[in-house]
């Protein structure tokens, strides 16, 4: 059975987003893989792994905006901006909730921020971890992100803050934790990073590696089980059916005339069958092929 779909997976600690690449590609049987949203080793929850021919639409996500579970610790400072780093400066912590609850509303909005040394933005051809693990500082230019909410959940211990964050894409949580202790005047690091949401894609939504190899196990049926279908990533533009000719028609690379639908953009399925074909978009009657996730014949 050929998979094609997306995979949310529950990233486990202490994996990096390719170490779980790297393990699917034997369950699922396939090196036909994407992801959207690489996550630090240390951060848990929602990465969602588009598998065969969806790997396609990776980078034709509409909503790329995250949630997070963020765990600020104060005091501390370390060279990767989270506790698994190199502690740089400690320093007691004068602050506590509602000093940290002042300042949270001025980090809500549209602003810029510098990318960490140790991440894979890449500078001249190069990540920025492989120059920060050389011992060099790249010099980096501000990035625009915006950060759409901040809500303080509860404070777990003398020096650690649970916050929530909801930002857009580009968004470094190590960075803000930085900054949140630089306003208040203390040095900051990360404790914990848990993602419950990328896009569409939801915390309830996602499956262990555990859950996962067990479903391989359990036969292909149960592992295509798991899939959410390719269509999912484009469930806001409206549905197009096609009988058999416009679907060869598209399939060899031609358009189809006399569609009878409005202009604009289409999720295209067969209409024997139900099977997604792609996306499309309709100019004066004739639907041009944007992606299709089928193969040519």
């Amino acid at each position: 059975m050929s998979l094609q779909g997306i995979l949310v997976v529950d990233k486990p600690a202490g994996w990096t987003s390719f170490d779980v690449i790297a393990k699917l590609r034997g369950v699922l049987g396939t090196r036909k893989l994407g992801h959207s949203g690489t996550l630090d080793p240390m951060a848990t929850g929602v990465l969602p792994v588009f598998v065969g021919p969806a790997s396609k639409a990776v980078d034709l996500q509409a909503d790329h905006d995250k949630t997070y579970l963020a765990t600020l610790r104060l005091g501390l400072a370390t060279d990767t901006g989270d506790i698994t780093g190199t502690p740089l400066k400690t320093a007691p912590v004068t602050a506590g909730r509602a000093e940290l609850e002042a300042v949270l509303p001025g980090f809500v909005g549209p602003q810029m921020q510098l990318p960490p040394m140790y991440s894979a933005v890449k500078v001249n051809g190069q990540p920025l971890y492989k120059a920060a693990r050389a011992g060099q500082i790249v010099e980096r230019k501000p990035r625009s992100i915006v950060i759409y909410k901040l809500d303080y959940l509860e404070q777990v211990s003398e020096t650690d803050h649970r916050i929530l964050v909801s930002c857009g894409k580009g968004t470094y949580v190590r960075v803000l934790a930085e900054e949140l202790g630089a306003a208040l005047g203390l040095p900051a690091a990360l404790a914990a990073l848990r993602r419950t949401r990328a896009g569409i894609f939801t915390e309830e939504q996602s499956h262990t590696l555990e859950e996962i190899i067990a479903a391989k196990e359990a036969g292909p049926e149960a592992l295509a089980g798991l899939l959410l279908g390719t269509d999912t990533v484009f469930a806001e533009l409206p549905a197009l059916r096609l009988g058999a000719d416009a679907i060869a028609r598209l399939r060899n690379g031609a358009p189809v005339w006399r569609v009878g639908a409005s202009a604009g953009r289409y999720r295209l399925y067969a209409a024997e069958g139900g099977a997604f074909l792609g996306l499309g978009r309709v100019e004066g009657d004739t639907l041009h092929a944007q992606k299709l996730f089928v193969e040519r014949q």
